[in-house]
């Protein structure tokens, strides 16, 4: 997980350094003027002529190396994250077998395929449902508890 953040932070500098480059490199092939010679009404001193130079020659470096992962990058970074809500009519479904097993609300394999297929959605996303539910409205009765605590210390404490 880590590694691929770390390569999703590179992969976002890297795009952010092309754009940047590419749309300046653009505009100064355009003869557009630059910022630093609208600042100084065309006029660049030795030093900064020569900085431009260089980065002209980074820009054209960046462009022959990285052109063509550009198209790439972009749709890379154009796809939205999916987020938000799930449609009605799974959250529904997922609620009416809430509603129905609001006791001991685990479905097992077989019911969260079964979820799975008349909801349309990813296995992992019914997990991640039932677990985000229970955490935020499942209240396991005191009876449960008790049982459940027995059932434990029980097994610590049975004499053979």
């Amino acid at each position: 997980m880590l590694n691929l953040e770390y390569r999703e932070l590179n992969s976002i500098k890297l795009f952010a350094l092309l754009s940047e480059c590419l749309c300046s490199f653009a505009l100064t092939r355009h003869g557009a003027p630059s910022s630093d010679e609208e600042l100084s009404g065309g006029e660049l001193d030795m030093h900064e002529a020569q900085t431009s130079g260089e980065n002209r020659e980074l820009k054209d470096k960046l462009l022959r190396r990285f052109g063509g992962h550009i198209g790439t990058l972009k749709r890379e970074f154009s796809k939205k994250k999916k987020k938000g809500k799930l449609p009605k009519e799974a959250r529904q479904t997922l609620l009416g077998w809430w509603n129905v097993h609001n006791k001991w609300p685990y479905p097992t394999e077989a019911d969260k395929i079964a979820l799975a297929e008349s909801t349309g959605l990813d296995q992992k996303q019914i997990n991640n449902w039932f677990i985000n539910q229970r955490k935020r409205h499942w209240k396991p009765s005191e009876n449960l508890q008790f049982a459940v605590m027995d059932n434990l210390s029980g097994q610590f404490f049975t004499e053979d």
